[in-house]
């Protein structure tokens, strides 16, 4: 399975707990659990949760310190000067470094995901000029922020997240191309789907290769209305 564009959408994973959109998630690939970190991988998003309704001056601060450095080399002391308080005061409001993380990224990249599910199901275009609007405001930072999963539990969380999220607004918004099929066939479906629509993709089309948004667009849409594949 293609390491699936990630933890922007993760934090519209956030959103949805928060809101009580129910939408059906994908199960975590097989072997990408765990990775022997030893802590329950929900108990930061727990407390991420009942941080997002705090102030959000301060997960705003957050999110430009986490969005600009590395996870380790964010310091509390430096998010709790730029937001006017003290390091007590976030200790008190979001407990952890891990839980901060989660909210400030929450408070950052939460409408991302009403502005993904505006996209009729079925409407191909709109639903990747969405995405790569999302893409080309936010996938370099995030981008930055996957290089650090295999360092960071609270990195791996948000893009296992993301990553779970991702597959089930595919399924969700090209429901349609995938109408009458079943089993391994939906399945192999689902999965070209989610790779043509992968935030690597992008980089790749956008970034590495230096294509304009109508050419690169136009590539997605045509690998995800490819009705063939691979014999």
């Amino acid at each position: 399975m293609t390491a699936c564009a990630i933890a922007i959408f993760a934090l519209c994973s956030i959103k949805r707990n928060v809101d009580g959109d129910h939408h059906r998630e994908a199960h975590v690939p097989h072997g990408r659990q765990g990775r022997g970190r030893g802590r329950d991988a929900r108990s930061t998003a727990g407390v991420g949760l009942a941080a997002l309704r705090g102030p959000p001056v301060r997960a705003r601060s957050a999110a430009r310190h986490f969005a600009d450095r590395p996870f380790e080399r964010v310091r509390l002391a430096d998010v709790a000067r730029d937001a006017g308080v003290s390091v007590q005061t976030l200790h008190a409001h979001f407990g952890t470094k891990d839980a901060l993380f989660v909210a400030a990224w929450g408070r950052r990249m939460a409408p991302e995901g009403a502005r993904r599910l505006s996209a009729p199901p079925g409407d191909v275009r709109t639903a990747i000029r969405v995405l790569y609007d999302s893409y080309d405001r936010d996938g370099d930072a995030v981008l930055r922020l996957l290089a650090q999963e295999e360092q960071s539990a609270a990195v791996h969380e948000m893009a296992e997240a993301g990553r779970r999220w991702h597959r089930g607004w595919v399924e969700r918004t090209f429901e349609p191309l995938l109408g009458g099929s079943s089993g391994d066939e939906r399945e192999r479906r689902l999965v070209a789907l989610v790779v043509a629509t992968d935030l690597l993709v992008w980089k790749l089309l956008r970034r590495e290769m230096g294509l304009g948004r109508a050419a690169a667009e136009q590539i997605v849409a045509e690998m995800v209305t490819a009705r063939k594949g691979a014999p």
